[in-house]
């Protein structure tokens, strides 16, 4: 009998770990499609962002210090790390 409730916990947290999941996922898409029209709507509207650091970004990449610049550009724009590497690689 105590096999069959642990089994049965078991799968019912199971279940809230793939329904949260499932929910994160659909939230990521969701923030995706928004992010892009945004820069769509601010292309049309010819605007772009502006970073205070990013002369700083492409003064450190044209040293050759990438691992530097990519640590300053997380600073200034709260990228993550693939974000900012791949911008940083961009520059380079």
């Amino acid at each position: 009998m105590d096999i069959v409730g642990f089994l049965a916990l078991a799968l019912a947290v199971l279940g809230c770990i793939l329904s949260t999941e499932s929910r994160f996922a659909r939230a990521d898409r969701r923030l995706a499609r928004v992010e892009r029209k945004l820069d769509l709507i601010m292309e049309h509207l010819d605007l772009r962002e502006e970073h205070p650091r990013m002369d700083e970004v492409a003064a450190l990449v044209r040293e050759g210090k990438k691992i530097h610049a990519i640590k300053v550009y997380r600073e200034a724009t709260g990228a993550d790390l693939k974000e900012a590497k791949e911008a940083v690689d961009r520059l380079g």
